[in-house]
């Protein structure tokens, strides 16, 4: 079992910068990352991938510009660096793990874009 922790949430401004963590209690090796979110009343939207697979890294339209996820295996933690933020962003942001059709999920960090 892998266990996934998000920190960093918070409440910050319209235009303001937040940077989410997501520390796994287990080698991130092997394993593609993603990162989602969901609003209240809204389904989950994912937001972007490092895939393990190719090495790349990819992002939803909706985020693409603003939001770079980047991870340092040796430290088994995941960051969702978050710019320019709208209080559309506003939601409970999710880390995901998955390898195959094994999938981990943490249990979210609170993101309030207000002023």
């Amino acid at each position: 079992q892998l266990k996934l922790v998000e920190s960093g949430g918070g409440l910050v401004q319209p235009g303001g910068s937040l940077r989410l963590s997501c520390g796994a209690s287990g080698s991130l090796d092997w394993y593609s990352i993603a990162w989602f979110r969901q609003a209240p009343g809204k389904e989950r939207e994912g937001l972007g991938c490092a895939s393990d697979s190719d090495g790349g890294t990819y992002y939803a339209d909706s985020v693409k510009g603003r939001f770079t996820i980047s991870r340092d295996r040796r430290m088994r933690t995941v960051w969702l660096q978050m710019d320019s933020l709208k209080p559309e962003d506003s939601a409970v942001y999710y880390c995901h793990a998955a390898q195959g059709l094994v999938q981990y999920w943490g249990k979210g960090t609170l993101v309030n874009v207000s002023s």
